[in-house]
């Protein structure tokens, strides 16, 4: 070893590293290990497929587990199927996981549906599992009003089992809970009274199972259970309330519009004494000019102008003496009406 050239040992040495590196670039492309699995696992797999799935960029090891997995469980797949729906972006294990647990069921679930449901979005395998294992779902507190106007708050449990044949493009939970809540409010609209829907809440679970509510969902209703009903409030009489409330401000503002005619018709009338005020005025300011010119023109004498003036006096003198009468009467009542 001593005597070994340094150029020798440099080679020697960079061979060493190049065969490590060889040898894990070909057990990286040839599973040596999975290839010896699948044998003893009776799962026909070659070497060239192995390779072909690296170059791929499929993970071997997905593939060969779950098809040893399908075949010890009764399932009968190929590396073909595994590695087209790994490709088109699904989730094999589930689907594998799906079919056995369907098969072992006695659900009928073929690849062709798991890998479309499983591709739809869908988990199959948790599919599978309500359809063998019901599923409850709580509806939210749905609140309605019988006829005689109490408000009724409801509360129900769903129980669904998956219908497999419609998990793709079939509607999901939200639907379930939606038209769910719309046949309790249906049913308790169309009870007569409050009572009655209390004396008989599984009325509600048999109206909305007769509606067929699980038509095109993914899922198939097999009973619903009122877990829950309370009194609300009363809305017909709030309703009653409210409108008698809406009927006062209407006849409020009818009156106050009759008001406002009314004090804009006093004000015209007061405009039109007003100008009948200034009309009469402006024709007492003629009276002293027609007097002169009837002085100057001689139609009417001095005699007859103080026969007209001692009228005039004696008019008003009655006229004051009326008045001073009917005060005097108007108190001595208001007297007598005290007494």
């Amino acid at each position: 070893m001593e005597n070994l050239d340094p150029n020798s040992s440099m080679f020697i040495l960079v061979a060493a590293v190049a065969g490590i590196v060889l040898l894990f670039i070909f057990l990286y492309f040839v599973p040596v290990n999975l290839w010896i699995t699948a044998q003893f696992s009776n799962v026909k797999v070659g070497i060239g497929e192995l390779i072909g799935m690296r170059i791929r960029k499929v993970p071997p090891s997905i593939i060969v587990n779950s098809l040893i997995t399908a075949t010890k469980a009764g399932v009968e797949l190929t590396t073909n199927d595994l590695e087209t729906h790994y490709m088109a972006g699904g989730n094999i294990p589930n689907v594998i996981r799906a079919l056995i647990s369907a098969d072992k069921a006695n659900i009928n679930l073929t690849f062709k549906q798991a890998t479309a449901i499983d591709l739809a979005g869908r988990d199959v395998f948790e599919a599978v599992q309500i359809s063998v294992n019901p599923k409850v779902i709580n509806t939210p507190n749905v609140a309605a009003v019988a006829a005689d106007g109490i408000q009724l708050i409801a509360k129900a449990r769903v129980t669904v089992r998956a219908n497999i044949a419609q998990l793709v493009g079939g509607a999901g939970e939200e639907t379930i809970l939606a038209r769910v809540g719309e046949g309790i409010v249906t049913s308790i609209g169309s009870a007569a009274t409050h009572k009655s829907v209390l004396e008989n809440p599984d009325k509600i679970s048999k109206l909305v199972l007769q509606r067929g509510l699980d038509a095109g969902t993914a899922f198939e209703i097999l009973s619903i259970d009122i877990a829950d009903i309370d009194v609300g409030t009363n809305i017909g009489a709030k309703l009653q309330i409210d409108q008698a409330s809406a009927d006062l401000k209407v006849a409020e503002a009818r009156a106050e519009e009759r008001r406002a005619m009314a004090v804009a018709l006093e004000q015209e009338m007061k405009a039109r004494n007003v100008e009948m005020r200034a009309k009469v005025i402006e024709a007492e300011a003629e009276v002293p000019r027609a007097l002169a010119e009837a002085f100057r023109s001689g139609r009417l004498g001095v005699m007859d102008y103080y026969k007209m003036e001692n009228i005039q006096s004696d008019t008003s003198m009655r006229e004051s003496i009326a008045n001073s009468d009917s005060e005097s009467k108007d108190s001595s009542k208001g007297k007598n009406e005290k007494k």
